[in-house]
């Protein structure tokens, strides 16, 4: 059956918790990347360097898991949707007063509440729509929903394209406050999570210490998955507009045009290996999607013209993301059902918090290489692509579990 079709197949509330979780996830994304398109104006207009601008990026990240805790733990207790809703609009807030912040200071607590907020919503909006839909359509499902940090990229790079040499980077952020109407569909369309309500019914619900007695070990697993992971995503993505800025000198329109000519590949591979894992397994569509973008590297890095590095890129990112669009269903089913609004997001954003330093350390090696970019994106790439492999083989996977009966043994290997 195809995804359209199966899609054509589900219920209304399906349909609208796909929706919701999908563009919920899109615009948290789109909020982000806005910043990262921006990164040199800002230190222009601030009178100050890109590597100070980009610990921006850094403690957007390292806030993500706190969100992702307080906000997975109310969902879990409360439900999805009334949380979501309150998260959705708390980003887009501190998103528009981004726009206003006076000096790099204050831009970088407001980056900082911002990250807090964003780190709710993948962890709910993942859960809300795994509980509701069949496991039969998990795969391709979750291959389309983790692209909407994809679909968020690319309309980030839309703006940019379009409105930067307008608006500036103040206006690019107002412009981010449109996910505050997201709220409005939620409210009128979305219905609670079926498997949240049915495990409310049924017993007291367990709390995140209860629910991980005895499987810390493998908690710390799905961290280290988690960090390899967003090490691989946040090294090919956060720092690719600057490098193509400084080092290829090319300009704005330019950088946006191949901005979105990867994210277009990053959504069709996330989409393509969330659905080649319903057939093949978990793990091994991940391991795929991996070890595939460790010969495109090179065409990625190095390239001297701005076609080949779009080709480079629209590929590279078609594999990386690929491997990104098993992770909601992966980790949904691996999690204890009483936390399932908190583990797979808190486990994510935990990951993102170590990473976190990313953009700040491979500016680091490029500055120690003669502001060589292209160096550091590479080394980073190849070292991660190789650990995620690894990690992803020893790991345990629990395609097709019931998320609507109570699951207690650990997932096998």
């Amino acid at each position: 059956m195809s995804a359209l079709s199966d899609f054509r197949s589900f219920t209304r509330q399906q349909r609208a918790a796909f929706l919701a979780s999908f563009l919920g996830w899109t615009l948290d994304a789109f909020d982000f990347f806005l910043l990262v398109f921006v990164v040199k104006a800002i230190a222009d207009d601030f009178d100050t360097t890109v590597k100070a601008v980009a610990f921006a990026i850094l403690v957007t990240l390292a806030m993500r898991p706190l969100g992702a805790f307080v906000f997975g733990r109310l969902a879990d207790r409360y439900g999805r949707k009334p949380i979501l809703m309150i998260d959705v609009a708390l980003f887009s807030l501190l998103e528009l007063l981004t726009a206003f912040a006076p000096s790099l200071t204050l831009l970088l607590v407001l980056r900082a509440l911002f990250g807090f907020a964003m780190g709710g919503e993948w962890g709910i909006g993942a859960s809300l729509v795994m509980e509701s839909i069949p496991a039969k359509s998990r795969g391709w499902v979750s291959g389309f929903l983790q692209q909407g940090y994809a679909f968020g990229y690319l309309l980030a790079a839309v703006v940019y394209y379009t409105l930067f040499d307008l608006i500036g980077w103040r206006g690019m952020f107002v412009v981010g406050v449109i996910p505050a109407l997201l709220v409005l569909y939620i409210r009128l369309h979305v219905d609670e999570s079926p498997a949240w309500q049915a495990l409310t019914r049924s017993r007291p619900r367990r709390g995140m210490l209860e629910a991980l007695r005895g499987r810390w070990m493998f908690f710390g697993y799905i961290v280290l998955l988690m960090t390899a992971f967003n090490f691989l995503s946040h090294g090919t993505q956060d720092l690719y507009p600057t490098f193509l800025q400084v080092q290829h000198e090319f300009s704005p329109q330019l950088v946006g045009i191949i901005a979105v000519v990867y994210n277009i590949g990053a959504i069709l591979g996330g989409i393509f290996f969330g659905a080649l894992s319903q057939r093949i397994g978990r793990r091994r569509a991940i391991v795929a999607a991996t070890l595939l973008t460790l010969p495109v590297i090179p065409l990625w890095a190095y390239a001297a013209s701005p076609v080949l590095l779009a080709v480079g890129a629209f590929v590279l990112q078609f594999m990386v993301q690929g491997a990104w669009g098993v992770v909601p269903a992966h980790l949904n089913e691996l999690s204890p059902e009483d936390v399932r609004g908190t583990f797979p997001g808190f486990a994510y954003q935990l990951g993102n918090l170590i990473a976190s330093g990313n953009a700040v350390f491979q500016a680091q090696i490029a500055g120690a290489h003669g502001g060589n970019y292209g160096f550091a994106l590479a080394v980073v790439a190849v070292t991660v692509a190789i650990v995620l492999t690894i990690l992803t083989v020893l790991g345990p996977e629990a395609r097709d579990v019931s998320m609507h009966t109570p699951q207690e043994p650990l997932p096998s290997h």
